[in-house]
């Protein structure tokens, strides 16, 4: 099965089911499938509803962490189907796509990883993205929301791995961005620090320009800019110390419309997408 289409069948299978903020744990039987006919992989204890799963790869080279988030806003309400929406046209796919699309991304980079010399991967998995529930339908969310905040699964996942030593070389994020306004194109959000009070090293904005650098190569038409989710909470996280520098970018495909039913992501920024991240990992 070609890249592309096993990542259209992940994404389908992620987007029907209804794994909303809180509820992340209804997509672990899935992942953990996928995850048992994967060779070599392994987990690394997390506390909630997050995973980390490792991938093995060419040991001479850096660890590097691919991550997505798991739950997805409930637009339903208290009565939703079993199985959420989706369609597939030659152009697009369209359902809750955020983040559906990040996660069966790697779901994909997972599964193919021994056809390439890609380095050993992290997939960080988290749970409460989101921040829309929380604020705006508390009383969708287990126990009504209570000791759950905006992004505690990227702060969760940061932890584990900080607690142990395991230091990935740069983490990308894979999410959707609404920033196209319903046309295609990607797009790679690199400054963290522009959204929290830790200013960077000269050495951290210098390693991050140079992974924004070869991104660019890959793909010149990447969009440059800047938005919120995860991949700023790892940014913080791992640099906070001045002991690491951790670049953290994210890449990200466009979403429209945005936050609501009907979500529709471009088959051809999926492909790019892909195209990217492989050729990315492949080059080190």
């Amino acid at each position: 099965m070609q890249a592309l289409e096993l990542a259209l069948k992940h994404i389908q299978e992620c987007a029907e089911i209804p794994s909303f903020s809180s509820y992340e744990e209804r997509l672990h039987p899935y992942i953990g499938m996928l995850a048992r006919t994967t060779t070599g992989v392994r987990e690394i204890d997390v506390p909630g509803n997050n995973r980390i799963i490792t991938v093995p790869g060419n040991h001479n080279r850096k660890p590097v962490a691919l991550t997505a988030h798991l739950d997805k806003i409930n637009h339903y309400g208290s009565s939703y189907p079993k199985r959420l929406p989706v369609e597939i046209t030659e152009d697009h796919i369209e359902g809750a796509m955020d983040n559906c699309v990040g996660l069966g991304i790697l779901l994909t980079i997972m599964q193919l990883s021994k056809k390439y010399d890609f380095p050993p991967l992290y997939l960080f998995m988290s749970e409460m993205e989101e921040s829309y529930g929380l604020r705006k339908h508390p009383e969708l969310l287990k126990n009504k929301g209570k000791n759950r905040s905006h992004g505690m699964g990227a702060r969760r996942i940061s932890d584990a791995l900080l607690k142990i030593g395991h230091i990935p070389a740069v983490i990308i994020t894979v999410d959707t961005t609404p920033l196209f306004k319903g046309r295609p194109g990607v797009a790679l959000y690199s400054e963290h620090w522009e959204y929290h009070d830790n200013d960077p090293t000269p050495e951290h904005r210098e390693h991050t320009q140079q992974i924004v650098n070869h991104f660019s190569k890959i793909y010149p038409a990447l969009y440059l800019a800047n938005n919120t989710n995860d991949y700023l909470i790892y940014g913080e996280a791992f640099n906070k110390s001045g002991k690491y520098s951790v670049p953290s970018v994210a890449l990200e495909p466009s979403i429209h419309p945005y936050h609501q039913k009907g979500e529709r992501v471009f088959i051809s920024d999926i492909q790019q997408v892909l195209d990217i991240l492989i050729r990315f990992l492949e080059s080190g």
